[in-house]
């Protein structure tokens, strides 16, 4: 492995530490503001697991990126998202904010 190949991993791994310590901030604010949450994360690991030849499933990145089962995660630290959250999100689908 390369010298960037190992800061890119490491970097990966510190902001996946910087998300575990933020359990606090929701997927859909993620989303909101920077297009992406832990789940767009999980699918481009799987993504580049699978391009790699390597067999990961969904659930297996998500555990990987949550640091624990996707389920037991969502059931202890997701909340509803809110009105406001939604009206965002759907107008930034479609373009819009």
């Amino acid at each position: 492995m390369d010298v960037n190949t190992e800061i890119e991993a490491a970097v990966l791994r510190r902001l996946l530490d910087h998300l575990d310590s933020r359990k606090d901030v929701q997927n859909i604010e993620l989303m909101n503001l920077a297009g992406f949450c832990r789940n767009c994360l999980s699918k481009w690991m799987m993504a580049e697991a699978e391009s790699r030849g390597v067999g990961m499933d969904y659930d297996q990145a998500r555990e990987a990126v949550y640091g624990m089962p996707y389920s037991e995660w969502k059931e202890k630290h997701q909340k509803p998202a809110t009105p406001e959250q939604l009206a965002k999100f759907e107008a930034l689908q479609q373009g819009q904010d």
